[in-house]
């Protein structure tokens, strides 16, 4: 395998993560972290200490940042949809805002980038926050292409788009 897939996806939270309002996403975290990791396909997961600001991926702290590698599109969307994490997912609207109304907030993207980005990288690459967040500006300027795409419209390692 030549390529691993890269995902990062973005969210804005309702209140600061340690308001009781966000309690019930907190106490899962450890266990969906532990699922993905344990998952078919994983690679590699980013981790940072977001309690200090310096290890903070944007100023503004209500921004969640998640990154990690899978060796394909088809292991990432099992995990993202076929697991427990589905079950996280279909009640983010507890726990976060609607990313297209909140990201003009989030001063280091500009307003209209969206929350999630796909992009291929050399196996044993490990994608940076910054790498992230041009992928994100890119597939705000271009919309999916063969550097930067989403699940709807996702593209081969060869740059082939995926038939839906």
């Amino acid at each position: 395998m030549t390529h691993h897939l890269a995902q990062v996806n973005l969210a804005y939270m309702r209140a600061p993560q340690d308001d009781p309002l966000l309690a019930d996403f907190v106490a899962q975290l450890d266990a969906i972290n532990a699922l993905a990791e344990s998952s078919p396909g994983f690679v590699w997961r980013y981790i940072a200490d977001t309690r200090i600001q310096t290890d903070r991926e944007f100023l503004d702290g209500r921004v969640l940042f998640n990154m990690s590698v899978w060796e394909s599109i088809q292991a990432l969307h099992t995990f993202t949809y076929r697991s427990n994490h589905a079950k996280v997912f279909a009640a983010r609207a507890k726990w976060f805002e609607e990313w297209k109304d909140k990201v003009r907030m989030v001063q280091e993207l500009g307003e209209g980038v969206p929350g999630v980005g796909l992009w291929w990288v050399p196996a044993g690459h490990l994608p940076s926050p910054e790498e992230a967040k041009d992928k994100l500006r890119l597939l705000a300027r271009h919309g999916a292409c063969p550097e930067v795409f989403t699940f709807k419209q996702a593209f081969t390692s060869q740059g082939v788009p995926v038939a839906r």
